[in-house]
């Protein structure tokens, strides 16, 4: 069995991203992400590769969008408020069809709100990341195992539909220590014949871009891009389900909020309640398969996040009212207990 070694959140993904093939990292530090770029200032030259601080968060995405334009593996990570300056540069990716991992470790907010863990960047992440008409994969990890392994999913699905992918943790996964596996196998990263990478006189000049001025051709070209991304729907929708088989209330919480939600799900069979829980992987696509499958046995169903209630509008959307569907949350850097949401459990136990 691999050795496991115990490493901080934010560390173990820097290192996962390294083991990805990641050579290029750009970023801005801002409180509970620091560690990531701190990682990656130590152990990127000692790999041949480049890391370099920004003047600004809207300085660190520009250069992921140069770096990733001419066909390296690039990263960026910030927190929530330095997300928000990173959106023109997110959207000009996306745009420019180019592959490209985003961290967003949140804390609360809005404005500069406080440096403890939150989850309400979701809108953010699935909705609103930047301008115009366009989609960004979003991964959300719950234990720092999975922040590993995610990462270089991230990358893979990035070089895959060549469009950014956001890796959505929080402070509370970034800042606490498990013990974890890093797997040092050889990455295969795929030929980029698009990419800016030199012709040589060998074949055509490759062009990144993301302005067009004849509005029939960028209506084409957005047309084409939503074609992939319902491809994406279909083929990429991913996430974990716990005890739902039979589940007459059903949990649905991604990240850090699934590890609480889980423990009060056990809690609740222990005491005859037949609660399950649904943790979303991919928060885009969202996993609405699953939350579909468990309308047969579900009764209700409770959204749990540390937010005052957004992933629960998709829940709401997938169910179309044919289900109670509830939520519970804490905010501004408030953290629930498995207590809190057992007795949200037996509330709703108490009206069906």
């Amino acid at each position: 069995m691999p050795e496991k070694i115990l490493m901080k959140g934010n560390e173990a993904l820097a290192e996962a991203a390294i083991m990805a093939g990641c050579r290029h990292f750009f970023g801005y530090p801002i409180t509970p992400q620091t560690e990531v770029a701190m990682h990656m200032s130590k152990r990127m030259p000692k790999v041949g590769g480049v890391y370099l601080q920004a003047e600004s968060e809207v300085a660190a995405i520009n250069m992921v969008l140069g770096a990733s334009a001419a066909g390296a593996r690039a990263m960026t990570s910030s927190s929530s408020p330095g997300i928000s300056l990173k959106s023109e540069g997110l959207s000009y990716i996306a745009g420019s069809d180019v592959p490209a991992v985003i961290v967003n470790v949140q804390r609360a907010g809005p404005g500069l709100g406080g440096i403890q863990p939150s989850q309400a960047d979701y809108w953010q992440a699935t909705r609103a990341s930047g301008h115009g008409d366009y989609k960004m994969l979003v991964l959300a990890p719950s234990t720092v195992q999975e922040m590993i392994d995610l990462v270089a999913d991230a990358f893979a699905l990035g070089d895959k539909y060549r469009m950014p992918v956001m890796i959505l943790s929080d402070g509370l996964l970034g800042q606490m220590m498990e013990p974890v596996v890093i797997d040092e196998k050889k990455v295969d990263i795929p030929e980029k014949p698009w990419a800016l990478s030199g012709h040589e006189n060998k074949r055509k000049h490759n062009v990144v871009n993301s302005l067009y001025i004849e509005p029939p051709d960028l209506e084409a070209i957005l047309k084409a891009r939503y074609e992939k991304y319902d491809l994406i729907k279909k083929e990429e929708q991913r996430c974990e389900e716990y005890m739902t088989d039979d589940a007459e209330i059903v949990v649905v919480a991604y990240g850090a909020s699934a590890r609480i939600s889980r423990s009060a799900v056990d809690a609740a069979r222990k005491e005859g309640i037949k609660a399950g829980l649904i943790r979303p992987i991919t928060l885009w696509p969202y996993p609405e398969k699953a939350v579909v499958s468990r309308m047969g046995t579900a009764k209700a169903f409770l959204c749990v996040e540390m937010s005052m209630g957004q992933m629960v509008d998709d829940v709401r959307l997938i169910v179309g009212g044919k289900r109670d569907v509830r939520f519970f949350g804490r905010t501004g850097g408030m953290v629930p207990t498995p207590a809190e949401v057992l007795r949200e459990i037996k509330n709703i136990k108490g009206g069906i």
